[in-house]
């Protein structure tokens, strides 16, 4: 295991082999975090989406996430962990793509799967990574440089999947009309019937074809869209909790933190702690 620290002793980039127990267990890491695995089977939770996923394979999660896998049949799984005040994956979305398609998006399953030769290729990266890692005085550009490929060659086989329709057995319009609407009025609509009358079907039908397309109900994807929101201006805004509770529309701020509270397990306030604010809070469009 090889990490580095700022000189807060604030975790800034980790690897290390990940252990089989540990992964079994729920935890939230204040970090991003990217499992490579090689070989084996498993069900990976992050919050409330359920994925189950075949080796080769990565698998990522965002900050306070609540992560953990089950069922877990696989070897040599490793865990790579960097802090937001290390790579801003905001600052260097046109780079590396992967803000709102690895993370921050609840729409699209945070698996890339990949083959034997892709798995090769990011083995030896994070070897390289590794070896630079053990050096006397790591060089952070150098690993930063490693962090950026291998995100970027994540998020373009992620790009590719979607594009040849191999995360979906088939397209469904409506969903992707649902998908549309909810960004539309996740602030005002918080209702599953709210949208089933919008789309003209019942609930219920809503919900199967949701579950089927998403791996999620309307009702979680509406909640998690709002609750992304709300990790959004935390980590992007220098805005008062009091602010970004009247952003949302909550009737107060005592109310937001219950509600954020209880879909992640720490306050606001906590999560900005633990997250920081983002070099581009001065720069947001928030």
């Amino acid at each position: 295991m090889k990490e580095i620290h700022s000189g807060s002793d604030q975790l800034l980039l980790k690897l290390q082999v990940a252990d089989g127990a540990a992964l079994c267990t729920p935890a939230q890491y204040p970090v991003y975090t990217v499992f490579l695995i090689p070989e084996g089977t498993g069900t990976y939770h992050a919050d409330f989406g359920v994925f189950n996923f075949k080796g080769p394979v990565l698998l990522f999660s965002t900050p306070l996430q609540v992560i953990y896998i089950e069922e877990c049949q696989f070897l040599n799984c490793k865990m790579l962990q960097f802090h937001g005040d290390f790579y801003c994956i905001e600052f260097h979305r046109e780079e590396v793509s992967c803000n709102g398609l690895l993370f921050n998006n609840v729409y699209v399953d945070p698996v890339v799967v990949l083959s034997d030769k892709e798995a090769g290729l990011f083995d030896s990266m994070l070897t390289e990574l590794n070896d630079e890692l053990n050096e006397a005085e790591p060089s952070e550009s150098i690993l930063r440089a490693y962090l950026q490929l291998f995100l970027a060659k994540s998020s373009a086989i992620k790009i590719k999947a979607i594009a040849e329709n191999k995360d979906k057995t088939e397209k469904d319009e409506q969903m992707e009309r649902f998908k549309k609407l909810l960004d539309e009025h996740f602030l005002t609509l918080h209702k599953p019937s709210d949208y089933a009358s919008l789309l003209a079907m019942t609930p219920d039908n809503l919900t199967k074809r949701s579950v089927r397309y998403f791996k999620k109900t309307p009702s979680q994807l509406i909640q998690e869209r709002l609750i992304l929101e709300a990790k959004k201006q935390l980590h992007l805004t220098r805005k008062s909790i009091k602010e970004i509770a009247w952003n949302l529309k909550f009737q107060d701020e005592f109310y937001f933190s219950r509600v954020f509270k209880k879909f992640t397990k720490v306050s606001p306030q906590a999560f900005r702690d633990k997250t920081g604010i983002s070099i581009v809070a001065d720069l947001s469009k928030y």
